[in-house]
């Protein structure tokens, strides 16, 4: 197995602040930082934890994929909630997006530095699994 690392950043700034990537691939795996509803404009669907859990889906898919892995390769998320009333938004939307891939994932209540992120989400994916299922 190759140990080779490589990590993609996103561009945002505390990025460079607290010297951390958008996701690190080391040999076949792959981890990708807690994910926020940020893009370029600021928030996304802010208040809407639904909207922000497509998007952040979305932002995941897309940093595995560009460190060569696919969605069915995601094994494992973590999701941070920040009101437990949300949960049910949620969730429905993470089933759709995997599907029958169904990755391990832990769901836990906490804060955030920015009162609009809702939620964030964070995943481990192994390139390649997704084909063994």
């Amino acid at each position: 197995m190759s140990t080779e690392r490589r990590w993609i950043g996103s561009g945002v700034k505390s990025e460079e602040m607290f010297g951390y990537s958008r996701a690190t691939r080391v040999g076949d795996r792959i981890l990708v930082s807690a994910t926020a509803a940020s893009g370029p404009d600021g928030i996304v669907a802010r208040g809407d934890a639904g909207g922000q859990a497509r998007h952040i889906l979305q932002k995941i898919e897309e940093a595995v994929k560009e460190l060569g892995g696919t969605r069915e390769d995601i094994v494992f998320t973590r999701v941070y909630l920040k009101k437990k009333e949300d949960l049910m938004a949620i969730a429905p939307i993470h089933a759709e997006h995997f599907g029958e891939t169904r990755p391990a994932s832990t769901l836990m209540l906490t804060g955030f530095v920015d009162d609009d992120f809702l939620l964030e989400i964070e995943a481990e994916a192994v390139i390649g699994s997704g084909e063994s299922r």
